[in-house]
């Protein structure tokens, strides 16, 4: 897909509009009708798409500082279009969850589940997220349950069913682990409880 790069794109803004307003003050405004509309058009695809196509190539190479900058240039993450603005908070979590503030990423992603995603590719990416986040909470049975809600998906993306065949193993794995780990620490738990009466040796 064709993108302009957001620096580019705020400075035609900025010329468009800019100079689009010069000229209907010194030539007329309908000399000036085509740059101002030219700047419109840019303006609006920026308020309503964001930064986030050029923030996700960001952290499709690991440069998550790079990808909070980039987003951080969206106006107002509310303006954005219901897709984008559900891709937005992906990412946003994507990132608060590299960075281990895993509370405030789940946070993020939950609101993108709110949202329309454009196809259960993104869903079934979300809801691994949670899942991942679950799970090193040790709670086992949310992120068994957001696995479970990915499997019914149709999702399409080689990478994906790869990730989720990947964290539905080590979930699994790690519940039996912490099932058994849980099982001997009860019979720990039950060596230490205190026997039957013990005869006291009698004295002489």
């Amino acid at each position: 897909m064709f993108t302009i790069n957001i620096y580019l794109k705020l400075a035609l803004i900025a010329i468009f509009l800019g100079g689009g307003i010069l000229i209907a003050f010194t030539q007329g405004f309908w000399y000036a009708l085509p740059l101002i509309l030219i700047g419109l058009l840019l303006l609006a695809s920026y308020i309503l798409l964001g930064t986030v196509q050029s923030a996700g190539t960001l952290i499709q190479n690991s440069d998550f500082d790079g990808a909070e900058k980039r987003l951080g240039l969206t106006l107002k993450p509310e303006w954005l279009y219901v897709t984008n603005r559900a891709i937005f908070f992906i990412l946003k979590g994507t990132i608060l969850a590299q960075n281990g503030d895993q509370k405030l990423a789940e946070d993020y992603f939950n609101k993108s589940l709110a949202l329309k995603l454009p196809t259960d590719n993104e869903r079934a990416m979300v809801l691994i997220q949670l899942a991942s986040l679950h799970a090193n909470r040790q709670n086992m049975t949310g992120a068994k349950n957001y696995i479970g809600q990915a499997k019914k998906l149709k999702v399409t993306e080689p990478q994906i069913k790869e990730q989720l065949v990947f964290i539905d193993k080590a979930i699994k794995q790690n519940s039996a682990s912490l099932k058994q780990a849980r099982s001997m620490g009860k019979q720990g738990m039950h060596r230490m409880q205190p026997g039957g009466k013990r005869r006291r040796p009698r004295s002489r």
